[in-house]
């Protein structure tokens, strides 16, 4: 079942992949081999993660949504109030997290120059929420400069470099996967969000009181049909190096699994997460199945980092049936009598009984400790698609040059031990809903 990737692979430059010989071979090891390293081997200087735009058709109501939902305050616009005709553009701000939700207004009235977003396409729009849906159309990162680098050791450029009306901000975009690029911001430190959103008045929103304790983008996964060629084109243009791997025997159940590889910037503030399903087996991939539900690779979910997962939960499942999220089921109370004794060294009594609460998982790895949380997918919970994953890391603190604070990324791992329980979850959920489409097809 476990593929084993190395530089015979190859993909076309036109996919977005240079020849594999390009590449430093590499081979899938698993959990228990994998050695985690820094090279500090990125071709560009990145400094974070800078947004995540979501292309849907209404952005309105999906920008509301998520701000009633996750509890973070719509702070900036773009739409035909401040004199865009392309597009609508709403931004829900956070701490350091960012999300914008776009959707075209007719092309009959549309004026490509007013757009906010250069890139923007009324015809990617359209191809991209045919196929799609509400979907992640850029995963922006912030950059001094990285398209040149980039798409000279093989990005396939998407939009080249431009400045926004400041003067000051360029953005610039390269193919990631699927329909999903690549976007590089770069500003001057003191500029706002992006040049051409204006900020919202207070008096036009209900929700800007809204804060659940959401702070920041941990990391992004994305589903792809096969690994080896996605990971060696985005390892090889961004020097990005392996954080974590997984394998289906490292993580898989009896009826389905996947491959997995982490790669992260040099600062490992920014993770990228690419996953793959594994064939053959007992019951069809779940990833293989988001694949179908997709038509195609995309961004399967966005980890979400909170200050306070308690309090995050706490306000989220007030709100999660009038308009907000639901959860995927709890694990068994059997997955709960061991937490005190795997970490009861880090989790009070009190906080391990708010875990069984609120079904969240716990796991560790020999730096720190994670708490993970996931959402039933976001189109329609029947649909498997996107979905997001609510996380609060603790441990790995550590003093930058400056003598500042900060916490070592990816502390706790990727929920390894929780990732099975994850995969029977979302099993048992499929069959429920397979059982309940052959109730409604035999009495139809």
């Amino acid at each position: 079942m476990d593929k084993q990737y190395s530089t015979t692979t190859t993909t076309s430059v036109d996919a977005g992949v240079e020849p594999a010989a390009a590449y430093a071979e590499f081979k899938l090891v698993g959990c228990k081999n994998f050695i985690r390293t820094n090279p500090k081997s990125d071709h560009f200087p990145m400094h974070c993660f800078h947004h995540v735009e979501f292309w849907c058709g209404d952005a309105t109501n999906t920008t509301n949504r998520f701000s009633w939902a996750l509890g973070i305050p719509l702070v900036a616009k773009s739409d035909l109030s401040t004199g865009n005709s392309s597009h609508a553009s709403y931004l829900l701000h956070s701490g350091n997290l960012n999300l914008l939700f776009s959707a075209s207004y007719s092309p009959s009235m549309s004026i490509p120059s007013s757009a906010s977003i250069p890139s923007f396409s009324f015809s990617d729009h359209r191809s991209f929420t045919s196929s799609h849906g509400l979907s992640v159309r850029a995963i922006a990162i912030h950059v001094d400069s990285a398209f040149s680098a980039s798409v000279s050791r093989g990005a396939k450029p998407i939009f080249p470099p431009i400045l926004l009306s400041d003067n000051k901000t360029a953005i610039a975009e390269v193919h990631l996967f699927g329909d999903v690029v690549l976007r590089f911001v770069s500003y001057p430190p003191s500029e706002s969000f992006l040049a051409g959103l204006e900020p919202v008045n207070t008096n036009e929103t209900s929700y800007e009181e809204l804060d659940y304790g959401i702070r920041r983008l941990d990391h992004a996964v994305g589903s792809v049909p096969e690994l080896g060629p996605v990971l060696n084109y985005l390892r090889y243009f961004t020097g990005f190096h392996e954080f974590a791997e997984f394998t289906a025997e490292d993580i898989g159940t009896t009826d389905s699994g996947f491959n997995s590889v982490a790669l992260a910037n040099n600062d490992e503030n920014a993770l990228f997460v690419l996953i793959e399903p594994v064939y053959g087996t007992k019951r069809k991939s779940q990833i293989q199945t988001y694949l179908e539900h997709n038509e195609g690779a995309g961004v399967q979910h966005l980890a979400l980092v909170s200050e306070d997962i308690f309090r995050t939960l706490r306000e989220m499942k007030k709100r999660g049936g009038i308009g907000g999220f639901e959860f995927m089921p709890s694990p068994p109370p059997t997955y709960y009598k061991n937490l005190k004794n795997r970490a009861g060294d880090v989790l009070s009594d009190e906080q391990i009984e708010e875990c069984e609460k609120f079904g969240i998982l716990v796991d560790r790895d020999d730096q720190g400790t994670l708490l993970q949380i996931f959402t039933k997918p976001l189109r329609t919970i029947q649909e498997p698609t996107i979905f997001i994953e609510i996380i609060q890391r603790i441990g790995c603190m550590n003093k930058d040059e400056n003598g500042e604070i900060y916490q070592k990324g990816g502390c706790g791992g990727f929920g390894k031990g929780n990732v099975t329980e994850l995969f029977r979850s979302v099993e048992e959920y499929g069959k429920l809903l397979e059982a309940k489409h052959l109730t409604l097809a035999t009495t139809t």
